[in-house]
């Protein structure tokens, strides 16, 4: 019993002794100094919990994508609003612009035109405001071929003294248009309307007994004066005839 004690003892002794060096070369690690970490503690936690949030913040939010969307739609419909009130304005305005007397006066373009109205307005005044005592009817007819509309009164107001006192002196008026200017050519109601100041010289003559003893004419029996006038022309079929007689006293 005693050899099988000490042979147990002996194992066990070098079983100590081989055991030793390895403790000797592989000794225990030893913790740092200080306070331990605690075992919850997880030093790269904030990390990851910034990484959470901004994908969560990459992520579409949907409500805040239908705000963003319904804010475009708004300004979309109020600069539609906008360019259909600039395009109402802008057309108005371009038709009033083509409205304006200046683009619809064709006296400033139509040369022509304008020549036309001037040779054929200082042909009827001519016509109009010359009076024969020996051909008094001239003067009527020219009035019932070269006058419409409210011209025709006013004519026939200017020249009523001259008609009746023609005969009784022997009266000789020669009306000469010296210049005419067109200032308006315009169309309205399918009819062409011009306005046409004339500048004339008129010559009297007067051979009768009154009028020889009132005379302040010159030695050869003639008197002279000037006058200017306004008048409006209407176009009917190809003639031009004067609508209105505008005197400046």
């Amino acid at each position: 019993m005693s050899t099988t004690r000490h042979l147990l003892n002996r194992q066990r002794r070098l079983a100590a002794r081989t055991a030793e060096p390895d403790t000797a070369e592989n000794p225990p690690e030893e913790s740092p100094p200080g306070p331990r970490p605690s075992a919850r503690r997880t030093p790269h936690a904030p990390k990851q919990v910034d990484r959470e949030d901004a994908e969560q913040r990459a992520q579409p939010d949907p409500a805040r994508a239908r705000r963003h969307r319904n804010r475009v739609l708004a300004a979309l419909v109020l600069l539609t609003v906008l360019l259909g009130a600039f395009a109402g304005w802008a057309g108005a305005r371009a038709g009033e612009l083509r409205g304006t007397e200046a683009v619809r006066n064709s006296a400033l373009t139509d040369t022509a035109r304008t020549s036309e109205v001037k040779g054929k307005v200082t042909e009827a005044v001519n016509a109009l405001f010359s009076y024969d005592h020996t051909a008094p009817q001239k003067n009527r007819d020219a009035a019932g071929h070269l006058l419409t509309g409210p011209a025709v009164a006013q004519h026939a107001r200017l020249l009523d003294g001259l008609r009746k006192q023609g005969e009784k002196q022997k009266l000789v008026l020669t009306t000469t248009v010296t210049d005419a200017a067109v200032e308006r050519i315009s169309s309205a109601d399918g009819r062409d309307r011009a306005r046409v100041l004339v500048f004339a010289d008129q010559r009297s003559t007067r051979t009768g007994a009154a009028g020889k003893a009132n005379s302040t004419a010159a030695e050869d029996g003639s008197a002279y004066a000037g006058a200017m006038l306004a008048v409006e022309a209407i176009r009917t079929g190809a003639s031009w005839r004067i609508n209105r007689i505008d005197t400046f006293d």
